[in-house]
């Protein structure tokens, strides 16, 4: 498997396609099944068992490999190593991009402490937070830094990505102090929309809306369940309520 640098990702790196996005999407998807292929000992793999892996059909996969300009051998299918690292060449990972974090709560914390960050091309490079109580605490061998430091720390650091875990009310202020330092790119966590200039892109991650997304296909689940039991006669005759009983019961275990 490649070989990661600390070193910023960018430097001398070939022009990046310009992808659609929904290709670029799946790209993290395909790089952590190549990674799983690799681990169990495989060296070529074919379309069809990287798009399993990967959870889509090999149509969709080999369009968006081709984009990349990687297109298989025929009855021998992709070098791991190879594809592997045309993937991490587009998404900018031949080195550990440094990542700041912000927000050392609960969220914070975790993500501060998580190890498998490395293995997917990137490091935490700074932890920040306005909390007295918390600056100062050394977290994986880290030490929380005052907000007020950032941008120096960002400049040091080479940082131009950070993920923000702080409460929806601070976010705003954070970003502001972020992107005034240097960083061009934010994973947001916290519960709010971010206002930010053109050229700075961010992700919103919010658990909740992700949940309330899920309770919906329940709903509609139940839904169906419920047409499906009203659809049959309550009244009639003995095989008629065995039949519906059934259907209840089937549904139940289902669940």
């Amino acid at each position: 498997m490649s070989e990661r640098s600390e070193q910023d990702p960018s430097n001398g790196s070939p022009p990046v396609p310009d992808l659609p996005e929904a290709t670029i999407a799946r790209l993290p998807e395909y790089l952590r099944a190549l990674h799983h292929l690799a681990e169990i000992g495989h060296e070529t793999v074919s379309s069809e068992e990287l798009a399993a892996a990967a959870g889509v059909n090999s149509a969709k996969l080999r369009k968006d490999l081709s984009h990349l300009g990687s297109y298989g051998t025929r009855g021998v299918g992709y070098d791991l190593n190879r594809l592997t690292g045309q993937i991490e060449q587009v998404l900018g990972l031949t080195g550990r991009r440094g990542v700041a974090l912000v927000g050392i709560g609960n969220l914070g914390h975790a993500l501060a402490g998580y190890s498998g960050f490395a293995n997917r091309g990137f490091r935490i490079a700074a932890l920040f937070d306005t909390d007295p109580t918390r600056i100062g605490e050394e977290i994986n061998g880290l030490v929380v830094r005052d907000l007020s430091t950032v941008a120096e720390v960002v400049a040091a650091e080479n940082i131009t990505i950070a993920v923000i875990t702080t409460p929806a009310p601070a976010a705003q202020d954070v970003a502001d102090k972020l992107i005034a330092a240097g960083v061009t790119s934010v994973l947001n966590f916290a519960p709010c929309v971010l206002s930010v200039p053109e050229g700075v892109d961010v992700r919103k991650v919010d658990l909740a809306i992700e949940l309330q997304i899920l309770s919906f296909h329940e709903n509609r689940k139940a839904s169906a369940v419920s047409s499906v039991v009203r659809s049959l006669p309550v009244q009639g005759d003995r095989h008629r309520r065995r039949q519906r009983d059934v259907v209840l019961g089937e549904e139940a275990v289902g669940k």
